[in-house]
């Protein structure tokens, strides 16, 4: 009986269902077996899926219903478990078991028990909060085709959300990714930038013909804008609170006025078509690093933590702290003010545009798998917390499958700076040619025949 009860125990843990079968309730085990062998060759396909059919495998595991019926699934198996557990532990007969068995028995089918049970029911968690993110930020829009081979991204960064009144986003950058491929080419676009023209057919090249706050336009000989200043950061306020009109199906896209304008002013400069945007906050960035546990960055240089600069004296006061130089391991806080810091940087804010660059590499870098496994819920809250964007859920696979190939090559940096580019002086030719040979920089060699 001791030598019976053990084999129950490892078989009902190896086949949950195949204890019942043998000397139990063949009608609960039968479905046991059946629910457990139903789980193996859906865990089975999804491995050959990724092997041989990775997109169309990840776009059907990015899909909130396909999601919701995995969720209950795996609440379903985790109770199903509990239940073959238990009643395994009662097939064994303890009272006719050895007495030195008798409690190495019951706890090894315990621990058999639960801890199963509790990884089926955290992952069924998991999956909860991974739809619920998912939901949270992705539109339902159908899918959209790349242009000339390639994805394009508007990454805006700002210190709040998008209902913030008057925004202006701190960075600005595109991010042109090849279709097939996945090298990748970051754009750093000057927030400063004056005179943007804005591309062809958009509602506010009629107000602003020669470029944004360019006279001749809507304002008079001299040009002009609503917003005082009129460079590149301001003309989401500029539209956002001024012409919401003009982008009355914005909202319905999963979009607003303010972004619609920025998008088609960086289409203007760039000569490039951007299909989406992403809007991060600077906020939500703090909590995803703390979700990650921190990252690891290399600091160049001694940075603020707040504070000002000191009109007299040029120096940096009433900081509240410093981030040392040196390769160290920031949390969220700190990392958030690597990528924010405006003082005491030599370059300004062209230093702060790379550095936020930079902390956006070093994330996707250490974003490992096992990393986002384990702190899965974290990471999907701040999600919901840091992102805004027009990205449909249906392309998700597809786009989760460029971020992989994307790995495997450099990515290229062009940045739009002095001596190259003066934003307050802009040659846009020289942006569009500098554009294109990053893109050229970032694509796959063409073949003999093209």
């Amino acid at each position: 009986m001791s030598k019976r009860a053990r084999w129950l125990v490892v078989l009902g843990f190896l086949l949950p269902g195949s204890a019942q079968l043998l000397s139990g309730n063949r009608k609960l085990g039968r479905f046991g077996l059946t629910a457990t062998i139903v789980l193996l060759v859906v865990g089975i396909a999804s491995i050959l899926g990724l092997m041989f059919a990775r997109v169309a495998t990840l776009t059907i595991f990015t899909n909130s219903w396909v999601l919701l019926i995995l969720q209950w699934a795996l609440f379903a198996y985790a109770v199903l478990w509990v239940l073959l557990g238990l009643n395994t532990l009662g097939l064994t007969r303890l009272r006719r078991v050895q007495p030195n068995w008798k409690m190495p028995v019951a706890i090894l089918s315990v621990i058999l028990t639960l801890v199963p049970a509790v990884g089926a029911a955290w992952a069924g968690t998991s999956v909860a909060a991974g739809r619920g993110a998912l939901s949270d930020i992705f539109g339902s829009a159908p899918a959209v085709a790349p242009v000339d081979g390639r994805y394009n991204f508007l990454l805006l960064g700002t210190d709040a959300g998008a209902d913030r009144e008057g925004l202006r986003p701190d960075s600005i950058s595109v991010i042109s990714v090849d279709a097939e491929t996945g090298q990748a080419a970051i754009i750093g676009v000057p927030r400063e930038l004056e005179g943007t023209p804005f591309a062809e057919g958009s509602p506010m090249a009629e107000m602003h013909p020669n470029g944004f706050g360019v006279g001749p336009n809507e304002f008079g000989d001299y040009g002009g804008c609503q917003v005082g200043r009129c460079i590149l950061n301001g003309i989401y306020a500029e539209a956002e609170l001024f012409y919401p009109e003009l982008y009355p199906n914005a909202k319905k896209h999963d979009s607003s006025p303010g972004i619609e304008a920025t998008r088609e002013a960086v289409e203007g400069a760039l000569g490039l078509k951007i299909q989406f945007y992403v809007l991060l906050n600077m906020d939500g960035f703090a909590d995803l690093i703390d979700a990650l546990g921190g990252v690891t960055m290399d600091v160049k240089e001694r940075l603020p933590i707040g504070g000002g600069v000191d009109p007299y004296s040029g120096e940096v006061v009433n900081e509240d702290g410093w981030i040392e130089p040196g390769k160290q391991h920031l949390n969220g806080f700190q990392a958030q003010w690597y990528a924010r810091s405006r003082y005491g940087s030599s370059g300004g804010d062209y230093d702060r545009m790379q550095r936020q660059r930079e902390l956006q590499a070093a994330i996707l870098s250490q974003m490992n798998p096992t990393n986002v496994l384990l702190k899965f819920q974290g990471i999907a809250a701040a999600g919901t917390q840091l992102i805004e964007t027009d990205i449909p859920e249906s392309m998700l696979g597809r786009f989760v499958d460029l971020a992989s190939k994307s790995r495997e090559h450099d990515i290229v940096n062009v940045e739009l700076v002095p001596p190259a580019v003066e934003p307050d002086a802009p040659d846009f030719d020289v942006i569009r040619q500098l554009t294109a040979d990053g893109i050229a920089q970032a694509s796959p060699p063409k073949k003999d025949s093209e």
